[in-house]
């Protein structure tokens, strides 16, 4: 295997590690135990925690790029908006596990500009999310949609959230309606 195919299997492993059994469990002996590696070789790719933290949240950050590729349609009602975005929603819930250890992580790391930064406002997924907002704002003729849109990803963000944790049972497509539907 080639040392970033090395590198993916360790990000990967990470990740579950995390999802399923928390942010403490992030060790490199638990990751190459996980990764089922020899002993050590996740210290060979990440010397230090925060290096491991690095790799992990890279490694989700590049699993998600895609996640928001999503052609916008032309000449949408609000309605018809709102349930375009609601099947968004569904699409960016498809893998739970990345979702928690997402959650997991943005918590841990709130106070490291740099690493939660790539898991929130400079992920390549949310930047492709606000622009699929954004041209659905547009799509439904609603006036300044630029600066709707961060409070329109942060909805989405939210409801993701909730989704993930279990919080409480939320409709995305009645919470995205009731959104549009109140838009001036």
């Amino acid at each position: 295997m080639s040392a970033a195919g090395r590198r993916e299997q360790v990000g990967d492993a990470g990740i579950r590690l995390v999802a399923r059994d928390g942010i403490r469990a992030l060790t490199h002996l638990r990751v190459d135990a996980e990764a089922d590696l020899p002993r050590g070789s996740t210290s060979y790719y990440a010397r230090t925690r925060h290096d491991l933290l690095r790799l992990v949240v890279n490694r989700l950050s590049e699993r998600s790029r895609d996640d928001a590729q999503i052609d916008v349609p032309a000449g949408m009602t609000r309605i018809e908006a709102a349930d375009f975005l609601t099947r968004l929603v569904d699409r960016l819930a498809r893998r739970p596990i990345d979702l928690t250890a997402r959650t997991a992580l943005v918590v841990e790391l709130r106070d490291d500009a740099e690493l939660r930064d790539v898991l929130t406002v400079d992920a390549p997924w949310r930047k492709r999310l606000a622009t699929v907002c954004e041209q659905a704002l547009a799509s439904c003729a609603v006036a300044q949609a630029h600066k709707r849109v961060s409070d329109l990803v942060s909805l989405i963000d939210a409801m993701l959230m909730y989704r993930t944790c279990r919080v409480a049972q939320l409709s995305a497509r009645t919470t995205l309606r009731a959104y549009f539907a109140g838009l001036g």
